[in-house]
């Protein structure tokens, strides 16, 4: 059996119960180091394979290998593992390969419905994910998708959003859309949700700051109807309120 295991933001409280039971019930625990780190209260008597970055391949080969030497496994992911993340090589290797073993998908809390949870109703209307990150999407095909996206006044949560090797990417994005957007137009910035270092900034189109944004921030950009309260962002779904 392999679990695809979707382990939410973070924090043990916003992991589901199928994902606590799933990692519970396998022999061996595959992810990234950083992720297996938020789970260490479930690894006694577990085997663990670990490995760093941009190492997704190895994680889901080792995983399968394990597998097929009839091990229950647990392949672990931040958010879901559906989105951006683990799901995805493992069915496209399975496919490949025509591997015939069981798979069980644990879905999590993906990090724009924690950090929209954390905003308020962000996420009320029509809305969209966009990763920033150009690693496995040209760039050209990213700055079509942000530019019709907000043509189309989409909600945007943008993942990977800036990084050492990135800099420039959610600056470049903004510029993309700065001719579909109000200056006004609300944005939130969620760091590190459900974690330790939590942080969250609340700004504006024209006034954000990128400096504070890294990998492990979401950026919410709202759409023409989404407004600030107090330190809560409101995207209206179209009630007579």
């Amino acid at each position: 059996m392999l679990y695809l295991v979707g382990l939410g933001p973070g924090d043990e409280g916003t992991m589901t119960q199928d994902a606590v039971a799933a990692i519970k019930d396998a022999d061996v625990i595959v992810g990234y180091k950083t992720y297996t780190n938020l789970i260490k209260p479930f690894l006694e008597g577990k085997e663990l394979i670990r490995t760093g970055m941009c190492k997704e391949l190895e994680r889901c080969e080792a995983a399968i290998e394990e597998v097929k030497k009839g091990k229950k496994v647990a392949l672990v992911s931040s958010g879901d593992t559906g989105v951006y993340g683990m799901a995805g090589p493992i069915f496209e290797i399975i496919a490949r390969d025509n591997l015939d073993i069981d798979v069980q998908v644990i879905a999590g809390v993906t990090s724009s419905v924690a950090c929209a949870a954390i905003l308020g109703c962000p996420l009320m209307h029509d809305f969209c994910h966009i990763s920033l990150s150009d690693l496995l999407t040209p760039w050209d095909v990213i700055e079509k998708r942000v530019r019709l996206a907000a043509e189309a006044d989409f909600v945007i949560c943008f993942y990977n959003p800036r990084s050492k090797g990135r800099p420039d990417h959610l600056q470049k994005a903004f510029e993309l859309m700065r001719p579909f957007k109000d200056p006004k137009t609300p944005v939130g910035i969620v760091k590190a949700a459900g974690r330790s270092k939590e942080d969250l900034w609340l700004t504006t189109f024209a006034e954000i700051d990128y400096t504070v944004v890294g990998m492990t921030s979401m950026v919410i950009v709202g759409n023409k109807s989404t407004y600030r309260y107090k330190d809560y962002m409101i995207t209206p779904r179209g009630y007579r309120v």
